[in-house]
């Protein structure tokens, strides 16, 4: 039996040790089993434009630049010369043939292989003079590029498994490829990464922690449909992914409604797409999706645009979150405008929903200080039914089961629930899948 989380299937009730939030020992255990054991995400290929671009990124701990060759291959290195380990890439980002190396001046191609070394006579004929290092794997999806520390892996596309299934729901609303939108969101919070794990795949408390986002929506609305959020339903994608998702909703339910032109636009937009794909991979596309890629990926597609979540753990009780927002390149400026304006009101960090989960979640880790006597997080919502939704905590459980299996090695069965509805698993159709004309 695991000593961090209890799965009572016959009460039923689902609970974490608070411990694993706070403990030091836990923390070390997840950078060594689950971080150097995991496909994790590092960036999107649309953010590296042009050959020579690169940008840096922080990766399990390990400082990595994200680049795009001389030759348009994407390429992933370690951020530190082979000499003696200092930075090559101090810049947040740019453009560059040669990566140089401040301390001693070793020189790098993009595409990895030494161009040049200060007094090579130095060396010697046979001195073997080494090329930059790279992830034991890099791999990816659609244009969401990962990297994994771990050379015996499983592939990308097997590691993903149904998770899959939800990127294509977002990568497909553009013709173009959907595109990283400039500009970047960094945040800390003083908690430990789980929570915001947990949070981004939480349901139940949209209502009561985000008054002030719903206040803002009834204000410029004039009224809200109580029925109007539609179905949902949290599933288990397997190997930890997990989603929350909601068939199609009420037009612009969340945040201020579309002008004319720009509803029009979007309109138009879908029709296209239901032209390519079908109607009923449409309907849901034009659903919402929270989603959780194992271990620390969150993909959000709800109020007018796609949330990219990175989350990176730096201690027990401190987190790293940096957000990006992806959008169809083929849409107008108007539509754009009023998109840009409706994430930025709830994701930013200093919208109306961003702030209140922080806040939410140092109260948590405030909370744990008193874990000797309160020592369990309850996670049971939803375990006594067959059919959930997205205000249950199916989807939570999901991840907790793959951390409890790859910190402990207890594997736990998967949740019995019925199977979901057309709506929710309606396939996409190409021109290719119709029967040839008689």
């Amino acid at each position: 039996m695991s000593e961090y989380v209890i799965d009572d299937r016959e009460m039923p009730r689902f609970r974490v040790d608070r411990r694993v939030m706070v403990d030091p020992e836990v923390f070390a255990k997840e950078r060594d089993r689950i971080f150097d054991r995991s496909w994790l995400y590092l960036g999107h290929e649309s953010e590296l434009s042009k050959k020579n671009d690169f940008t840096t990124r922080t990766v399990a701990g390990r400082p990595l630049i994200f680049a795009r060759d001389n030759k348009g291959e994407i390429r992933v290195w370690i951020n530190s010369c082979p000499h003696r380990g200092a930075m090559l890439c101090r810049e947040r980002r740019g453009n560059a043939r040669f990566l140089t190396c401040f301390y001693h001046g070793w020189s790098f191609s993009t595409a990895g292989n030494m161009v040049s070394m200060p007094g090579d006579d130095s060396y010697g004929e046979d001195f073997q003079r080494p090329d930059l290092a790279a992830p034991a794997k890099v791999d990816s999806y659609r244009g969401f590029v990962f990297v994994s520390f771990d050379p015996d892996i499983v592939d990308l596309r097997a590691y993903l498994g149904a998770a899959a299934e939800y990127l294509d729901l977002v990568c497909d609303q553009s013709e173009q490829g959907m595109r990283v939108l400039a500009g970047t969101h960094e945040y800390s919070v003083k908690a430990n990464w789980k929570l915001l794990v947990e949070n981004s795949i939480d349901g139940y408390h949209a209502v009561s922690t985000h008054q002030r986002y719903f206040e803002m929506v009834l204000a410029a609305r004039g009224e809200l449909d109580p029925n109007a959020l539609g179905e949902s339903r949290g599933v288990d994608l397997g190997n930890g992914h997990a989603v929350m998702a909601g068939r199609p909703t009420t037009e612009g339910l969340f945040g201020r409604p579309l002008s004319d032109a720009g509803a029009a636009e979007r309109a138009a937009r879908f029709d296209r797409l239901r032209e390519l794909y079908g109607d009923g991979w449409v309907d849901r596309m034009r659903g919402n999706r929270n989603m959780v890629i194992f271990p620390n990926l969150v993909v959000i597609d709800l109020v007018m645009g796609v949330l990219v979540r990175k989350i990176d753990p730096i201690s027990p009780d401190y987190m790293e979150v940096t957000a990006w927002e992806l959008a169809p390149p083929e849409e107008g400026d108007e539509l754009r405008k009023q998109r840009l304006d409706n994430f930025l009101t709830f994701w930013g960090p200093g919208g109306l929903a961003s702030p209140d989960d922080v806040e939410a979640l140092e109260t948590c880790q405030v909370g744990y200080g008193a874990r000797k006597e309160l020592g369990f997080s309850d996670i049971s919502r939803g375990m006594n039914k067959r059919v959930n939704s997205s205000t249950d905590e199916l989807q939570m459980r999901a991840w907790w089961r793959r951390w409890n299996e790859l910190i402990t090695g207890e594997v736990l069965p998967p949740e019995e629930q019925d199977p979901l509805g057309e709506a929710f698993r309606a396939p996409r159709h190409t021109p290719q899948d119709a029967a040839p004309a008689l």
